[in-house]
């Protein structure tokens, strides 16, 4: 009502007027000398011709409209007539000095509001006069905000005024401790769906404004104690970080969960809770710490790491279940992999050290050689001189190379003999093995693995409880035979027993192939003695080309 009969006030935010007693002295002497004019009977008109017929008329109506002013049985009455300037003043000034009146039926306000929601005039008038209690108490104004305000904040007509009251009320109270414990969680994730995410009922400018008011509100929300109630906050934070939220919006969600994690310690048993049904939102947080780990406290660090382990093992779990999200699971289970990398610090590269220094050795000896244009004449050569080290190694070459000759006769000798011997004396426990060997293998196929994989999962288990307990030392070392199964299982065993069954393979087929699909004991046999004779010329071949390359360097000399 007081809107429309204000027609000139839309959105009108001026600060309160400071009311004095001599403002309410002028104006109630000002309304009392018009109330006591008006009801003064106007004086006697004289009479007019007759020719005129519209000036008795307006006469006639004078006294009653006067009677009528003077009299107002209700406010809506007065509100008709009256200029409304006056009652402005009066809210702002009982609300200044009172201001829970306008908070005691916030519920009976919203209703008001709600019903009058097809006459935008009437409801900026209640937004208005409720929200002069919040210039002088920020409480009393949080309340009428969250309380009327935020409910209509999608109407186009209701929200430019809800936000600019909110810029206006932060504004007026820089100190944001008198409004602590204000906005809780159901509060503040509407505010910042509102501030961020793109598309909603509010207009760009006034999303780009309420984005420019969220870092206050954000205080507001986490209030006195945030390292005692962040972790009520978090799950809603996990939850609204998908992979396919907004960049601004994803951005925030990412930081303000690694708020949570390093503020409050309750919210990492809150991520490991929900950590198995939100995988997609945990493989980018897990990321995100990647990437933001030298930027995380130490202290802090220590307490993520054990959350982390915790996630791997769960991680393990997943995979060994074979749930369906296991590209998220992949991918969580990597990132866990490098944050406890990292957590550990940095590793000595023991194998890139060797690989240069071998390097520098042999551009070291490539460069003498060169310089010197011979073997004696260089440093290195001239070095192995005078240790002694070059007159030995000749002998020892010469040696070498007698006792090769020798064995070689002799190998040549009886090699044949004693291979035909013994195939035909071994030939029975051949076959024996050999169903011995396929039924050993079907056994280790089948239990090996797990065996393994259960002895690491206990040597996990085993190195997280001692981790606490146990120096940084002695948790590497306890991680490096935690790993040492595992990886002479998987770059040993493994390709040993593939290259053996590859090699079995083949030489069936190539027995099939020689002996024309009927394999006997006597194609077994010769295929045997062509082998031992090829691997026998392989050797002699190699022998012969050290023993030439050895007599060279000698001859050099």
């Amino acid at each position: 009502a007081l809107g429309e009969a204000n027609g000139v006030w839309k959105y009108d935010l001026t600060p309160p007027i400071q009311t004095t007693s001599t403002l309410y002295e002028r104006g109630f002497e000002n309304i009392m000398k018009r109330q006591n004019k008006e009801q003064v009977p106007p004086p006697a008109v004289e009479p007019k011709k007759p020719g005129n017929k519209k000036q008795p008329k307006k006469v006639a109506t004078l006294p009653n409209q006067n009677q009528k002013q003077g009299r107002f049985r209700s406010l809506e009455e007065a509100l008709k007539a009256e200029s409304l300037h006056g009652y402005r003043i009066c809210i702002q000034a009982i609300l200044q000095d009172k201001p829970k009146i306008a908070t005691a039926n916030l519920g009976k306000f919203l209703e008001l509001l709600r019903s009058h929601q097809s006459r935008p005039a009437k409801c900026l008038t209640i937004m208005w006069a409720l929200g002069q209690a919040g210039f002088a108490n920020l409480t009393e104004g949080l309340k009428v905000w969250l309380g009327i305000m935020l409910p209509v904040l999608g109407i186009k007509s209701l929200s430019p005024f809800a936000i600019t009251y909110l810029d206006r009320l932060l504004l007026m109270h820089p100190n944001l401790t008198k409004g602590f414990g204000m906005i809780g969680p159901k509060d503040f994730f509407p505010l910042l769906d509102f501030a961020y995410m793109p598309n909603n009922s509010l207009t760009p400018s006034l999303q780009e404004q309420l984005c420019q008011l969220y870092p206050r509100l954000k205080v507001l929300a986490f209030g006195a104690k945030p390292d005692s109630t962040l972790h009520t906050y978090f799950p809603s934070f996990l939850s609204r970080a998908t992979p396919s939220c907004p960049p601004e919006m994803k951005k925030e969600l990412l930081s303000s969960l690694t708020e949570c994690l390093t503020v409050d310690p309750l919210s990492a048993s809150v991520w490991r809770q929900l950590y198995p049904k939100h995988l997609s939102q945990s493989s980018l947080l897990l990321e995100h710490l990647l990437s933001s780990w030298e930027q995380i406290p130490k202290k802090v660090q220590k307490s993520l790491q054990e959350t982390i382990q915790s996630l791997k093992l769960t991680n393990q779990e997943l995979l060994r279940k074979g749930s369906g999200n296991n590209q998220d699971v992949v991918t969580c289970d990597m990132a866990c992999k490098g944050l406890l990398q990292q957590a550990q610090g940095p590793r000595l590269p023991w194998m890139r050290l060797l690989l240069l220094l071998l390097v520098f050795a042999v551009g070291f000896l490539c460069h003498d050689l060169r310089s010197h244009s011979s073997f004696q004449a260089s440093l290195t050569g001239r070095l192995l001189r005078t240790s002694g080290f070059l007159p030995a190694s000749q002998q020892a070459c010469a040696k070498l190379y007698s006792y090769s000759l020798q064995g070689y006769s002799w190998l040549e000798e009886t090699l044949p003999v004693w291979g035909s011997h013994l195939l035909t004396m071994v030939r029975p426990s051949l076959q024996l093995a050999w169903a011995h060997t396929n039924a050993t293998v079907s056994f280790f196929s089948a239990h090996c693995a797990s065996h393994l994989a259960w002895f690491g999962d206990s040597l996990t288990s085993l190195s997280q409880r001692l981790q606490i307990q146990l120096p940084d030392s002695l948790n590497q070392l306890l991680h490096y035979l935690r790993e040492l199964p595992l990886l002479f299982y998987q770059n040993v065993l493994l390709p040993l027993w593939h290259l053996l069954l590859e090699a079995l393979a083949s030489a069936h087929k190539h027995c099939h192939e020689a002996c024309r699909g009927e394999v006997t004991w006597d194609c077994m046999k010769t295929q045997l003695s062509e082998a031992v004779h090829w691997t026998w010329l392989c050797l002699q071949d190699i022998t012969v080309a050290f023993l030439d390359w050895a007599l060279a360097l000698i001859s050099q000399q």
